[in-house]
């Protein structure tokens, strides 16, 4: 047996936790590495729960299955039980360690880049919270054992996933659409196929391929928005369906093959369940309050972690009908709903799926793009700069909190000063004409990112693009 120091992991190796989950290079997570992280995730939640099985996932990245093997070796070793769920979306691994009552570990890299993979980590109450992150850093753990062969799959995960929604939505509601599933190396692309055509959908595949491709639904590649609008003048879609590489996170289009903001998704799916407590970290739309159709609307820091923290802080009561999302559309159900007589468990950690089969079914016999009407005329947009180290990001932000002239000069939309000033992850201005710019540094990878609103989504690109341009040099 060895003894590892996490913090000491954690300096050598780069693996660290950003907004979801330990993340890094391919290269530095060695079976090592993640062996001890998984030790450490049981020594830290087995003083509150009795732990004797775990759940474990995977995405279709080369190196997952590697890692997997890793965390199950260890966990064995401290003589828990590892129920294998195979290759199935995040949200689908997390439904089912809520129904067993179990932890669960998922390996994902989600959308980052291909040289990089990660580790999420579910207690039986849910998703690990920043405490407990904290506490995974400083635990000092034994591990023996590395590497092993995988276990059988267990298909009791992916069956019940698909049970969820064809109980939730009536039989044959999708009858007579046509939609392409955009499936890429999505773990999502065979169980949102299963569930379309379970509906009544008509499905045509896509863009599949055994080459992970990270798909980042809140900066869609030029590459992938032509293929939307070609797919759909080929085929004469209703909509395209498609999420990134775990599953998590939904990108939609409309029969234009436009395809929609991940917040504005939210929006629409909120308003579809009835909701009347919303949660949404500090980069959504400002449509949200701007509709007037929920009670409340509660802004956190970027990250489910906090989207979680703030629906738990929201809750008073059985009258409570809570969600959650983000602006990459990840969709969380924080309360227990009911339509025409069918009901939808609460699943608090972000899903693709949901909001997907919301926003066909509030269409109904309609187009997509119909349901933009009547929203206020909000639009966002975003990107990143790539290759752009954590500390850098910060030291802008530092320069430009304190800097007003440098905020002017690399923010400010022309002849627009700025009216407020929030801080609540990242730097998010508001100018007297109404846009708003909103820098932050990504919380899983070497980006700076950009986000910005104005009254059209050309605008809003516009800006995003002048702010990036500015600071690139």
């Amino acid at each position: 047996m060895k003894t590892v120091v996490i913090l000491d992991v954690m300096q050598h190796s780069g693996v660290t936790f950003g907004t979801s989950g330990a993340r890094g290079l391919v290269s530095a997570m060695t079976d090592e590495v993640c062996a001890a992280y998984a030790a450490a995730f049981l020594n830290v939640i087995r003083p509150s729960f009795k732990v004797t099985r775990i759940a474990l996932g995977m995405d279709l990245r080369p190196s997952s299955p590697r890692i997997v093997a890793a965390c199950a070796a260890a966990l064995k070793e401290q003589g828990v039980q590892v129920d294998f769920c195979g290759a199935l979306p995040t949200p689908a691994l997390a439904l089912y360690a809520q129904n067993e009552g179990i932890a669960a570990i998922v390996v994902t890299g989600s959308h980052i880049p291909f040289d990089r993979n990660g580790i999420k980590f579910y207690r039986p109450d849910g998703e690990i919270t920043k405490a407990d992150e904290l506490a995974i850093s400083e635990a000092v753990v034994q591990i023996g054992q590395v590497s092993g062969d995988l276990p059988a799959v267990n298909p009791a995960a992916l069956n019940q996933f698909v049970q969820r929604y064809l109980d939730f939505f009536p039989k044959d509601a999708f009858k007579g659409l046509r939609l392409g599933v955009y499936e890429h190396s999505s773990v999502a692309r065979d169980v949102l196929r299963t569930i379309l055509e379970g509906l009544g959908a008509e499905v045509t595949s896509l863009g599949r391929t055994e080459q992970f491709v990270p798909i980042d639904t809140e900066a869609v590649a030029e590459i992938d928005i032509q293929r939307g609008k070609d797919w759909s003048q080929q085929y004469h879609f209703d909509a395209i369906i498609s999420t990134d590489g775990d599953g998590d996170r939904p990108l939609i289009s409309d029969e234009t093959g436009n395809w929609l903001r991940g917040d504005i998704v939210g929006l629409i799916c909120a308003r579809y369940l009835k909701a009347n407590k919303v949660v949404v970290p500090v980069s959504c739309n400002t449509a949200i309050e701007l509709c007037g159709e929920f009670a409340t609307v509660l802004r956190t820091k970027i990250g489910s972690p906090y989207v979680i923290a703030g629906m738990q802080q929201v809750a008073s009561g059985e009258a409570d009908a809570i969600v959650g999302f983000e602006a990459n559309g990840g969709f969380l159900v924080g309360s227990r709903f009911s339509r025409d007589g069918s009901y939808l468990a609460p699943l608090p950690t972000r899903d693709s799926i949901l909001p997907a089969l919301t926003v066909l079914a509030a269409a109904g016999s309609g187009r997509v793009s119909d349901l933009m009407q009547g929203l206020p005329a909000r639009f966002t947009a975003s990107d990143r700069l790539q290759e752009f180290p954590v500390a850098s990001s910060r030291q802008l932000i530092e320069t430009l909190t304190s800097d007003p002239e440098a905020l002017l000069r690399y923010l400010a939309p022309e002849d627009a000063q700025p009216v407020d000033c929030d801080t609540t992850d990242g730097l998010r201005i508001r100018f007297n004409n109404g846009e708003i710019v909103h820098l932050r540094p990504s919380g899983n990878a070497p980006e700076l990112r950009c986000y910005c609103e104005a009254g059209s989504e050309a605008r809003a690109m516009q800006l995003v693009q002048r702010v990036l341009g500015k600071i690139k040099g």
